[in-house]
């Protein structure tokens, strides 16, 4: 997915994609790398200039095209896949940086320049040794940069210098005098120059004022991760194609199965990396604790991991990619560059480590007033909810979510629970009410929102195809937590391959008889109901001739006998089958339909799943870290890289939903959101063994450690196993060949 969510925004980023087409194919690039990188503008930029790309995020009146900077972004996107040569970015940068500053003459001038077509490049705070010196009226500068891009080209420079009594003052220099000198410097990035700007008592041109230094710093790393976002969605694309037509041992290599699960991570890794480059972008108008916490998570997940990720693309296109004939290695320079510019990934995760130690990174979507109406409505029934209890114990388990009594009812009557469901059962909400109710729920902690357990899984069937009666007797008692569920799909013969089960239903007089053996069942020994998949008729394909009923888990000849996990506890069952009588009215749809049904199943199962992230699973190690020690620094580099990654989960998923208020179509989100989570629950419980020491000796340490981590087997395979999910991305999204 792109980092624009609007149509104009898509519409933009091709625009570009489509001048990077016309006026600098790479052919045309690699011919031009030494001048580059002698920082020669390409000889496109006046026609790039009239297309206002290099401005899209500067004032109208000053100029530019009255856009934001996420529209920037995804110009730098766009120019990041189609390799865009020269300072694009460098002079991007100085012009948001610029937009910091107080609206003075001076900073007008320069935005006026930079809209102008002016290139121009950024040193920020500490990115090499510049100090300031007032002189009357003026600022002179003296001092060495770090190695900065851009600058060879850049005709103007925006520089943070400090002054003796440590300020930061953001000088306007003109490389052009005989007292700034610009060095240039062999760069890894062959289609941009670098170089260290050399300054000697040098007169700024001016001075900008009101420029927050990391609010600067915080809106210049976003940009580079648009850029980087870019270069990925290049490797996802060009390696798919490779795949899809590549020939070895007889097949196209898009077949192998490994070759498609490295495919399918890299897209998981790719969308990530993009969500977090979103997410760095949506905060520049946020508090500055909170855009440096999305700015951070953006250096870890889309910045710094892309030359890896350029790595593996070319392990995966083999020698072919490592020739310099093959445009891979251009990307991959490029990826190695940026990712350097921002200095070392460690400090960045540490940093983000010590920010979310106490507080977190703000998902919310701002909804303004819209529903006014709708949402009154909804919080006057949350009120009166307030007022009442649940006075009973849930059906499913011993949780606050499952309580049985008159909150949960009164909740569930007014179509609460499942508000996206149809009338009676729910309010037909769309995303935008649902956010709101999710909304309302936020603001009450007190009120614990009551949960369908695994039947938020099976009951959209019901709905889907189950007569009105069976809806009936079905429904209501399951949302006031009267009625509980299991699943009776997976058996010994088919776990993931579910469509091989060999449980049979047999047609006899008014209804059907079931015999067969069920495994790894959650829940059996305290269900009422179970959605049960049989074979109905074997003498057709495996997935036609499947059945799906609804089971009544009195009736005889039902035995569940439990199995006992790691944990020591038995949430999960063995159930047998023996002759048992399901009446006509409990078989949903076509007898042998029960497949397609059993998919959708699995849908709201993963979906469901893929939604754990907004439970803390770093809760432990955040109590390491935020301890004193020898270890904390590690402990807040592990905290920080976990947090980077569940704030790249939920992004894409505020993503998706601000996709789906546009009245987009769903996306590939949610599997790649199941794929990321089983990524992330691997990577947290690693970690937390790792830093917890002796802690992990104890089973009911403080904080728990090992209980949680007995219990993972359970999520990461629930809905799927990682390598079954990643068959579904390659196959289903990047629409490679099937065996």
């Amino acid at each position: 997915m792109t980092l624009g969510l609007t149509p104009e925004q898509q519409d933009l980023s091709d625009a570009v994609g489509r001048f990077a087409g016309r006026y600098a194919p790479i052919a045309e690039t690699r011919a031009g790398f030494g001048a580059l990188a002698a920082g020669e503008l390409p000889p496109w930029w006046d026609a790039l200039v009239a297309n206002g790309f290099h401005a899209v995020h500067l004032p109208e009146r000053l100029g530019g095209q009255g856009g934001r900077l996420i529209d920037a972004a995804c110009v730098l996107e766009s120019a990041g896949k189609t390799l865009l040569p020269g300072p694009l970015l460098a002079t991007v940068t100085a012009g948001a940086v610029a937009l910091l500053a107080d609206p003075t003459p001076a900073a007008e001038s320069l935005l006026r320049d930079l809209a102008a077509g002016l290139p121009a490049a950024v040193v920020l705070p500490d990115d090499g040794d510049l100090r300031a010196r007032a002189d009357g009226p003026e600022w002179r500068v003296t001092g060495t940069s770090a190695v900065t891009a851009g600058v060879c080209s850049a005709r103007i420079i925006l520089a943070a210098a400090r002054t003796p009594d440590d300020d930061v003052v953001w000088a306007v220099i003109e490389p052009e005098t005989p007292t700034a000198t610009v060095e240039p410097v062999t760069g890894t990035d062959l289609v941009g120059d670098v170089g260290v700007l050399h300054l000697t008592d040098h007169a700024a041109a001016a001075v900008l004022t009101g420029i927050d230094a990391d609010r600067a710093r915080c809106v210049a790393l976003g940009l580079v991760a648009s850029t980087t976002a870019g270069i990925t969605r290049w490797c996802v694309e060009a390696v798919t194609a490779h795949l899809r037509t590549r020939e070895q041992f007889g097949k196209v290599i898009g077949t192998f199965q490994a070759l498609q699960h490295h495919a399918a991570m890299l897209l998981v890794n790719s969308e990530l990396a993009t969500a977090a480059a979103w997410d760095a972008m949506r905060a520049v108008d946020e508090p500055l604790e909170q855009h440096q916490i999305a700015t951070a998570g953006a250096a870890v997940m889309a910045i710094s991991p892309v030359p890896d990720l350029a790595l593996d693309t070319l392990t995966m296109f083999g020698a072919i990619g490592f020739t310099w004939e093959h445009d891979l290695h251009l990307y991959w320079r490029r990826a190695i560059s940026l990712a350097a510019s921002i200095g070392p990934a460690n400090r960045w995760a540490r940093d983000l480590g010590r920010l979310t130690c106490t507080r977190p990174r703000d998902m919310s979507v701002d909804l303004g007033d819209a529903e006014s109406d709708f949402r009154g409505r909804v919080a006057a029934t949350l009120d009166a909810a307030l007022a009442l209890s649940n006075d009973q114990p849930g059906r499913q388990g011993d949780y606050d979510e499952f309580k049985t009594g008159p909150q949960r009812t009164l909740i569930a009557e007014a179509g609460l629970i499942e508000p996206h469901w149809p009338p009676p059962w729910g309010l037909d909400a769309g995303p935008l009410q649902q956010l709101i109710i999710d909304d309302e729920f936020a603001k009450r902690p007190d009120l614990v929102r009551p949960s369908l357990g695994i039947a938020e899984w099976i009951l959209p069937s019901v709905l889907r195809v189950a007569p009105t009666a069976l809806q009936e007797k079905l429904i209501a008692p399951t949302q006031r937590g009267e009625i509980a569920w299991c699943q009776l799909f997976s058996e010994p013969g088919a776990g993931s391959d579910l469509a091989a089960l060999s449980t049979r239903a047999t047609k006899v007089d008014g209804g059907w008889s079931i015999n067969g053996h069920k495994i790894w069942t959650s829940a059996a020994h305290r269900a009422d109901f179970g959605a049960l998949l049989a074979r109905t008729d074997p003498a057709v394909g495996k997935h036609r001739g499947i059945g799906y009923f609804i089971l009544d888990m009195k009736s005889p000849g039902i035995e569940v006998q439990p199995i006992k996990t790691a944990t020591g506890e038995a949430h999960f069952n063995e159930v047998f089958l023996t002759d048992v009588f399901v009446p006509d009215d409990m078989l949903l749809g076509d007898p042998t339909g029960g497949w397609n049904l059993a998919i959708s199943t699995m849908a709201e199962e993963r979906s469901a799943i893929s939604g754990y992230v907004k439970f803390d699973r770093a809760a432990a190690l955040r109590r390491l870290a935020a301890r004193p020690g020898p270890d904390r620094d590690d402990a807040l580099r592990a905290l920080g890289e976990l947090d980077a990654y569940t704030h790249a989960v939920k992004a894409l998923g505020v993503r998706e939903t601000i996709r789906l208020l546009g009245g987009q179509a769903s996306g590939p989100a949610s599997s790649i959101a199941k794929m990321a989570m089983n990524v992330l629950l691997r990577r947290t419980f690693e970690a937390t063994l790792q830093l917890s020491g002796k802690l992990a000796m104890v089973a009911d340490s403080d904080p728990a450690i090992v209980e949680s981590y007995l219990h993972l087997p359970a999520e990461l395979i629930g809905g799927g196993t990682r390598e079954i999910q990643l068959n579904i991305i390659a196959q289903m999204i990047l629409g490679l060949p099937r065996k």
